[in-house]
């Protein structure tokens, strides 16, 4: 799933094509709004919340999120697409460009007013100029028998997270993933790395992966090699890829009660 630099990275695209122009087309390819024109709407403003996604208009924001397989692409008016035409569900146009947001995971249309709706039950946006990282403590600290690995991974924690940063969290703190909230040693400095490790994805690309995808690899701490593996009551492990990374020296998992 893209994590929070990705969709930060999407909406940025968005705003250079699109902000501050008229839409010349809109083609909603989902059920719901086939029939929505918004030609001739002027496109106010772009903007990212977690792994979500909102293109406004005065009165309306339309809500996108990529889930799984979801990605914008940018074209030239006559261009060809680089994706299949049938996986396209949102085309906005100008004069000068045309943005198609392909298998996108949700597709809605929202009034202004409404627009915090669909954020309002997330935690504190990593990327967001209100970044708040004592109540981002305070949810994750709500839950202190779960594994941190776990809570990371929960947006209504913290917004932005997926599985690749999590793993890198956990191991630029050393902490192993499965250690209960509770026990992790420094929260506040974990929640800080967390900050720290998604705006340098965002700001500063791209980012050098130390944990994530480099099991049977050298950790590049002490050389012992990476592991992946699958956290207990891990709502994302419907999918086997979505395995932990973690070096089992420099994160030792934690003793039991």
């Amino acid at each position: 799933m893209p994590e929070g630099d990705t969709v930060f990275f999407a909406a940025a695209r968005l705003r250079r094509a699109l902000a501050g122009k008229v839409l010349t087309r809109s083609d909603f390819r989902v059920p719901r709004y086939a029939t929505l024109d918004l030609r001739g709407q002027r496109v106010e403003s772009v903007g990212s919340y977690g792994k979500h996604l909102f293109v406004r208009t005065p009165e309306l924001s339309i809500h996108t999120h990529l889930k799984m397989e979801g990605v914008y692409r940018v074209y030239t008016p006559g261009q060809r697409w680089t994706k299949p035409a049938f996986t396209a569900r949102l085309i906005l146009a100008t004069d000068d460009a045309e943005a198609v947001g392909f298998s996108l995971g949700l597709v809605e249309v929202l009034p202004r007013t409404a627009e915090h709706t669909a954020t309002a039950h997330l935690g504190p946006d990593l990327l967001g100029p209100n970044w708040d990282a004592a109540e981002a403590i305070r949810r994750i600290s709500e839950h202190p028998d779960q594994p941190i690995g776990v809570a990371l991974l929960d947006q209504r924690n913290l917004a932005g997270i997926g599985n690749k940063y999590r793993s890198e969290i956990c191991f630029l703190r050393r902490v192993h993933p499965a250690t209960p909230v509770a026990r992790v040693a420094d929260l506040p400095a974990l929640v800080d790395e967390a900050h720290r490790v998604l705006t340098r994805a965002a700001h500063h690309p791209p980012w050098r992966e130390l944990a994530y995808g480099r099991q049977r690899r050298p950790c590049r701490r002490c050389g012992t090699n990476l592991v992946v593996h699958l956290l207990a009551d891990d709502p994302a492990l419907a999918r086997a890829d979505r395995g932990i990374y973690f070096c089992p020296r420099c994160q030792p998992e934690p003793p039991g009660p």
